[in-house]
This record gives C-alpha cells, structure tokens and sequence, in this order.
C-alpha cells in the first residue's frame, strides 16, 4: 500500500491531467467519431465514402493553414510560461496571424484548382471552406491550452461542445443527408473555437517578431511533419478516391477509426507528459528524462500487446452487432491486419509526443516521416493495381514498421542517449 500511495503521490499531477485530458479527447476526436458512426448509420455506403473522401481532402489542405504553429506553440508556450511571460502574451495573436495568412492562401488555391481533381465533388468541398480555418485555430487553442497545462478548463469546454454537437449531428445528417454531415463537421468547430477563446483572453493584440520568428522556424518542423504523416497515413483515402474505389473508403475509414481510437490512450498521456518533459529539459534533468522514457515506453508497448489481443477477437463481435449494413468479414480481416501495428504505435507513438517533440528534436519526426510517407504513397500505387484496394492496407503496414525502426531504434534514441550523457551537469 505505501508503495502504491507513494508511486500515485510522484504521478498526481500527471494522472489527473491524464483524467482531464481523457475528457477533452472524447469531446473533440471522440465527438468526430460519433458523427463519424451518425454518418456511417444513415448515410448509404457510396454517401458515406464521398463524405470520407472530401473530409480527408480539406484536412489535409489545412495542413498547409496551420503548417505545425499549433504543435509548435504547444512547446513554446510551456517554454515562455517557466521563462516570459510577456512572450506568453504575444503567442496566440502572431500565431493567429501566420495561421490566416496561410489560410487564405489555400482557400482560394482550392476555389481555383479543386473543381479540376474533384470534378462532381468538388461542390461539397466548398461547403467545408470554413473548416479550413476553424480546425487550426482550435488546435492553436489546445496547444495553447496544453502548454499551460489548463487540461480541466480544455476537458470542460470539450465535453460540452460534444455534447452540442452530437445533439445536432444527427438531426443535421438525418434530415440533410451527406451535406447535414459537412455542415455538422463545420458547427462543431464553431461552437469549439468559440468556448475557448472565451476562455483564454490572455493576450496581446500586437506583433511580436521574435514570437512569429520562434514558432514559425519551428512550425515548419511540425508542418513537413503533419505533411509527412498525411503521405504516412491518410494518403490512403485519396489514392482509393482517385482510384475509384468510393464505397471501398468507408470500410477504411471504419477500420482506421477503430484503429486510431486505440491508440487515444496513448496519445493522451503523451500530450500530457509533454510539458513536463520541456520543464525537465529546460532545467537540465536529463537523466530523469532518460529512466523515464525508458520505463513509461516499454511499459505501454506491453500494454498495447495486451490490447491488440484484445481486439483481435473482441471487434469482430462488435462489427457483427452494430454494422450489419457492412460486410463484417472484410471489416475484420483489415483490421487484423493493422492489429498488427498497435503495440509497435504504443511504444513509438508516445515516445514522440512525450520525448522527441518537446524536447526539440522534431527534425528527426519530420525526416522520417517525409521519408516513408513517400514510400507509403509509392506502395499504395504499385500494390493497389496488383491486389485491388486492400492493398493500402498492406502499404500502411510496412511503411509504419519501417518508420517505427527508423524513427525510434536507429535515430531517437541513440542520438538523445548520448547527448543526454554529454552533459557534465545531467540530473
């Protein structure tokens, strides 16, 4: 017992951001997912794959409108909270500025240039314009939220914006069809990005250069990342698009929901260690940092291998119970497959959102990522004409594994091992 009390004494704090931001996640990625699930219910399976498709399309257009500032203002806002404040001031303002002025730029990249690669579609794209900047700017307000360590406040205004957005998701699709499920996607954000500028006002309205300098040289670490990791990950939907397997992309995004819907635990904890990581590194605990990562890492691996076992054979009784409209047997043998990647992502996932991110080495992310979302893509086009569309399925799967190996075993970690050992003064 004394060890169990002192062991939850040491992670308090942690564990109760932990709880926190559990919250803020299902009122955000977890209410997406349910008018994801409101979608897939009402939607006919050909409805339901176009959705997906220009769904994916304007996120990864507003990769380009955030371009990594609301990762990077997550560091530097913990950064400036130990050190400036009267930086901290200036963080939401410059970076809002950079945010819109990248905006702007690719909403009218997509006016001109989307009725060309969407044809038919593109009009539902145009329905989804104002998430082009609603979804980065939220983010910029998690990253602001994060670095502050405000996960109470965050996970308060989440649940309650989920809870609006459910209530009106399902009269919206319902009545409306696959443009109720666009506008439910845009009213959502709406109402998100309003309760939290409610709830920070913390801020100066005038430019600051050395902000705008710091996080936007940084951002652009971050934003070759996410782009990186859309070429990693999301790429798939709009390869099955251009190939013309529309209904085929729902049944992915199903599977790649369930599969990322693991991996939230994960994600959690790593946004929530995150800042404690920049504190640590800032006031030269470097060795602390390196028995941490070490145990936390290896233990979640361990418990991701549970989990995947797990699934294996409890989802298929879940795809048989609540998707009857789909053929449960290709649902199950996709996500089999990526089954496969969940300890792997375990490990992996949270050492770069704990460790590698904060402590300033995204450079390593961004090369990896850059470096095999060019694979996958590569895969995606040589296996989908060899083995139809399962096939992104299969190049996910070995991009992922040799990411993973590259990123964390032959990059990360004896690179930070043995800088970590270089200071005279590590803690």
């Amino acid at each position: 017992m004394k060890f169990i009390a002192k062991n939850y004494n040491k992670s308090k704090e942690t564990i109760h951001n932990f709880m926190w931001q559990s919250l803020k996640i299902f009122g955000t990625q977890g209410v997406t997912f349910l008018i994801f699930i409101i979608a897939a219910k009402l939607l006919n399976q050909y409805e339901f794959g176009v959705y997906n498709y220009i769904l994916a399309i304007v996120l990864f257009l507003t990769i380009f409108g955030d371009f990594g500032i609301s990762k990077a203002t997550t560091k530097y806002v913990a950064e400036y909270n130990a050190i400036d404040k009267e930086k901290l001031r200036a963080v939401l303002f410059n970076s809002g500025i950079i945010i819109l002025g990248f905006t702007i730029f690719v909403a009218i990249a997509l006016l001109i240039f989307g009725k060309l690669y969407l044809k038919e579609n593109y009009i539902y794209a145009v329905y989804l314009l104002p998430l082009l900047f609603l979804a980065p700017i939220a983010s910029l307000y998690d990253g602001i939220y994060g670095g502050l360590k405000r996960f109470k406040q965050l996970a308060a205004i989440s649940a309650i914006s989920g809870i609006l957005a459910v209530s009106f998701s399902y009269i919206l699709v319902l009545n409306y069809g696959l443009i109720g499920a666009l506008i439910a996607q845009i009213l959502f954000y709406s109402v998100l990005v309003f309760l939290l500028a409610l709830g920070y006002r913390e801020f100066h309205l005038k430019i600051n250069k050395s902000v705008i300098i710091e996080i936007g040289k940084y951002s652009l670490f971050f934003g070759l990342a996410n782009l990186g990791y859309f070429l990693y990950t999301r790429v798939d939907i709009m390869v099955l698009g251009y190939f013309g397997y529309i209904k085929e992309i729902g049944y992915y995004e199903i599977v790649n929901k369930v599969f990322m819907l693991l991996l939230l635990p994960v994600t959690i904890l790593g946004t929530v260690v995150a800042p404690n990581s920049t504190k640590d590194f800032v006031l030269g605990k470097f060795e602390h940092i390196k028995k941490k990562m070490i145990s936390e890492s290896l233990l979640l691996g361990c418990i991701g291998l549970l989990i995947a076992l797990c699934g294996f054979f409890v989802f298929p009784l879940i795809f048989k119970a609540f998707l009857q409209e789909y053929d449960s047997l290709l649902l199950i043998k996709l996500l089999n497959i990526l089954l496969v990647l969940i300890p792997l992502r375990f490990f992996s996932s949270y050492i770069s959102m704990a460790y590698i991110a904060p402590l300033g080495y995204i450079k390593i992310i961004t090369k990896y990522l850059i470096i095999f979302g060019v694979i996958n893509l590569i895969l995606n086009l040589i296996l989908i004409n060899i083995i139809g569309f399962i096939g992104v399925i299969y190049a996910t799967l070995i991009s992922q594994i040799l990411f993973i190996i590259f990123k964390d075993f032959i990059s990360f970690i004896p690179t930070v091992f043995k800088k970590i050992q270089s200071y005279p003064n590590s803690k």
